[in-house]
């Protein structure tokens, strides 16, 4: 869900001045995000599976693999498959973002911090959704994004209220927020 935002963002890894296509490097990946429960208790979570390529036409399309979620604690790994995500029914979560003209002139070694717009689909739900990356472009020709600013994701767009509600009376939590701030480093490399 919130992480999907953030796979948005990578999206923003579009070709350089010399186009190639590019394979995101899973070891070297990362997009994580964060739960509060009882208003203020902080838990860190992540995806172990993400996959995606960006085209030398600047398309770029990630994937994640939502039974990949890992939150340090097997019981609440299982929670978020079956209740929230509903792996059963949506096992993976795709951003898509059109970067097409917005890397060309960005040289080996250069930083650029690029805003632009990715389409979410998860839990059956597509949205488009702004993200703000910086992309570096490493001296071997691989390119390295990361969100410039959390993307911040709210639960209810994606249909989460039940799965949340649920999550909380199995937890036997006063509360769980419903808005998740997205972070990742996306790792391509040059093919």
């Amino acid at each position: 869900m919130k992480l999907k935002s953030l796979l948005l963002a990578s999206a923003c890894l579009t070709s350089t001045s010399a186009l190639a296509d590019w394979q995101l490097n899973n070891e070297l990946s990362r997009v994580s995000f964060v739960t509060v429960k009882k208003e203020s208790v902080g838990e860190p979570n992540h995806f172990e599976r993400v996959s995606g390529t960006l085209s030398d036409a600047g398309r770029f399309e990630l994937t994640i693999d939502l039974a990949s979620v890992e939150s340090g604690i097997p019981i609440r790994n299982e929670r978020l498959e079956e209740y929230l995500f509903e792996t059963g029914r949506f096992p993976k979560l795709t951003l898509s973002a059109d970067l097409s003209g917005q890397l060309e002139a960005l040289t080996q070694g250069e930083d650029r911090v690029i805003e632009t717009d990715a389409t979410l689909n998860l839990h059956g739900t597509e949205k488009t959704l702004p993200i703000a990356v910086l992309v570096s472009h490493k001296g071997n020709g691989d390119l390295v994004v990361s969100s410039w600013k959390p993307v911040i994701v709210q639960q209810d767009d994606f249909g989460f209220t039940a799965g949340i509600d649920k999550l909380q009376e199995l937890a036997g939590l006063p509360s769980i927020t419903r808005t998740v701030p997205v972070n990742f480093v996306l790792s391509l490399e040059k093919q």
